[in-house]
């Protein structure tokens, strides 16, 4: 039989992993929001996504979170005037990444929330464990 508490220990665990590499994604994105090409007409950083999918744990039977991909963004990039600049082309216009930080950082704070959230979780089925042993202790 499947110990329901196990269960959502693990189930929060997935979700932890997916949203610890959700971090990871968003904090690339934004250290790189003003990486551009190396030369003329070289492309900049390309914004990255990631894609998360429910799957069925057999061991568990529940679904936990799994990361179906790290992705690349398709929106056009930023065009800056800057005739100065390495990266700059002919008319003096250089490409710059498709990476807006205010999106970045509200995805950031999500993905951290939801982190806190399954950190809570396991905090609370640990508790939960803890109490059944000492009643069975008494």
């Amino acid at each position: 039989m499947i110990d329901p508490l196990q269960s959502s220990i693990r189930v929060a665990a997935s979700a932890l992993d997916a949203q610890s590499m959700r971090i990871r994604v968003v904090s690339e994105n934004i250290a790189n929001a003003q990486t551009t090409g190396a030369g003329p007409g070289d492309d900049p950083y390309a914004r990255k996504t990631i894609t998360f999918a429910g799957e069925l744990s057999r061991s568990d039977n529940a679904n936990v979170v799994v990361v179906r991909g790290v992705g690349v963004d398709n929106a056009p990039f930023r065009i800056v005037r800057d005739p100065g600049h390495p990266a700059a082309d002919i008319q003096g216009n250089v490409k710059m990444p498709n990476v807006d930080p205010f999106t970045e950082l509200a995805d950031l704070k999500e993905a951290n929330r939801s982190y806190e959230a399954n950190l809570q979780t396991i905090k609370q089925a640990r508790d939960l464990f803890s109490m059944t042993i000492d009643l069975l202790k008494s």
